[in-house]
């Protein structure tokens, strides 16, 4: 009682203060497509050199917290993903906002989320060195079944379009593969353009696939016959309360909700896993255990619910192997960790043993920037769903210049913007034929993970393929990828049958 009462005491105005503000320039960020929660997280260290250890932390985690939800809005107003991790389920909250729910989904996804990120806190304050040492255990072989789980998502969310989302995973696995190969130090695929030495990233990849498609498919079906348009859906709706009905919705899913958010948070305590893997592979989940899987993809509330409280979740888990072991379990947790050591907070067993009421406090924290996100978002999703209002011919062109900003700032490079185009095209070409977009990223993503610990095990086990699962936890990890397989086999087979 005494070490939580001195752990409070560290929460001062200066902590809420920087929660508040954090919390507001994580909302703008994660709203912009191609400005990603780690890109927020990183405009924030410099205000840290001026803040105390715990309102630096405060910052941190409320920057983190935020601009992963704000990636949901743009992705449900514009089918355009503001972060990776709301790419998983971006089909089904554009499909709800064009079915006339514009509340009901940024509610929805607000609240989700918040409960996500409070259920991976409780994980993160009771169970983060249980947790931190399971994850330490993982070597290369655990990590190949966990990529080759995270890619059978693809199959698993594909509905009856099996073979095209296969082509489309392998298209993102083909990209990935671009730019220089870790092991040999030889360039791949870059046909003497020094500009994809370092390989193709996905953020610009993704903003063309989404934004950059779906504006060269408005402006080519521009004099056609078209559905009723968002503005006029949002137009007849009148309540301005986002979070109506939503009760028994939250009621009939709580345990899938806290499912997903106990997966959220130990995907997040896996290093280099993150809230983009987390949300695949709980979308993934939900689908297949779901009564009605044909909605997934077409406006499942269950899918957003799901997949928005595992990835929010994952932010706390991430913490885990962060505080624990001074292992980074994404890119801003690694920026997070430099932080910890620029105030003197040191990660590791040092940390619970000499400083035990900060770290308390940072938990706390966790609590009150999660909570805090309630009344802040809906002071920018009250602002930013005016957006479906405004006429098309007005907001693409807006897109097209804040999707051209974003992939420029990913690394200040011309090359972005040329990469994010082409895929553009591809992706507007692909949509146009019936392939899915989302198995592209999947592969971008999860591809380099895939490869690297793949070499890297076969190097370790001298090409002895029992090596992968001799142990435990490698060998459960192979059992289910091969339950999944089979389960997919079944469904292709009764698909080409039906069509027979």
């Amino acid at each position: 009682m005494d070490l939580l009462i001195n752990a409070f005491s560290y929460i001062n105005l200066s902590a809420i203060l920087a929660i508040i503000a954090a919390g507001l320039f994580g909302l703008f960020v994660g709203a912009i497509p191609g400005l990603t929660a780690t890109m927020a997280v990183a405009l924030m260290v410099p205000f840290t050199f001026f803040l105390d250890p715990i309102p630096a932390i405060a910052l941190m985690i409320s920057v983190g917290a935020s601009s992963i939800y704000a990636g949901d809005i743009p992705g449900a107003l514009l089918h355009i993903p503001g972060t990776p991790a709301s790419a998983a389920y971006v089909d089904d909250a554009h499909a709800l906002v064009l079915q006339g729910k514009t509340n009901r989904v940024l509610g929805l996804g607000l609240v989700s989320s918040v409960i996500g990120g409070v259920i991976g806190s409780i994980i993160l304050a009771v169970a983060a060195p249980g947790l931190a040492k399971f994850a330490l255990n993982f070597s290369s072989f655990e990590y190949v079944w966990l990529a080759l789980l995270g890619l059978s998502c693809a199959t698993l969310i594909a509905g009856q379009e099996i073979v095209k989302s296969m082509l489309a995973l392998f298209l993102g696995l083909a990209l990935s593969t671009i730019g220089y190969d870790d092991f040999t130090g030889q360039a791949r695929f870059t046909f003497g353009q020094v500009a994809l030495l370092e390989g193709i990233s996905f953020i610009p990849a993704m903003i063309g696939l989404f934004a950059i498609a779906g504006a060269i498919e408005y402006y080519a079906n521009r004099f056609k016959e078209r559905p009723l348009s968002i503005s006029q859906l949002h137009e007849k709706k009148v309540s301005l309360n986002i979070f109506s009905g939503l009760g028994s919705l939250l009621l009939r899913r709580k345990f899938s909700i806290l499912r997903s958010s106990v997966l959220g948070t130990l995907i997040g305590a896996l290093p280099g896993a993150g809230a983009d893997i987390a949300a695949w592979i709980s979308y993934a989940l939900s689908k297949k255990l779901s009564a009605t899987p044909e909605q997934y993809g077409k406006g499942s509330e269950d899918a957003i619910a799901d997949a928005s409280s595992s990835n929010n979740a994952s932010l706390a888990g991430s913490w885990i192997p962060s505080l624990v072991f001074g292992i980074p379990g994404d890119s801003a947790a690694a920026i997070i960790i430099g932080v910890l050591y620029m105030k003197d907070m040191q990660p590791g067993p040092s940390l619970f043993l000499f400083q035990p009421e900060k770290l308390y406090a940072v938990f706390i924290l966790f609590f009150i920037a999660n909570l805090m996100l309630i009344p802040l978002a809906l002071l920018v999703v009250s602002f930013l769903k005016k957006i479906v209002t405004v006429n098309k011919d007005i907001v693409y062109p807006i897109v097209i210049v804040f999707s051209i900003v974003g992939a420029y700032a990913i690394n200040n490079s011309m090359a972005s913007i040329v990469v994010m185009l082409v895929m553009g095209i591809i992706g507007y070409l692909l949509q146009r034929d019936g392939y899915p977009i989302a198995p592209i990223i999947l592969g971008m993503i999860l591809g380099p993970l895939l490869e690297k610990n793949l070499l890297s095990s076969l190097l370790k086990s001298d090409g002895n393929l029992l090596a992968f699962v001799e142990r435990p936890v490698a060998g459960v990890l192979a059992f289910l990828f091969l339950i999944v397989v089979v389960l997919q086999a079944m469904a292709l087979i009764r698909s080409f049958r039906k069509t027979a």
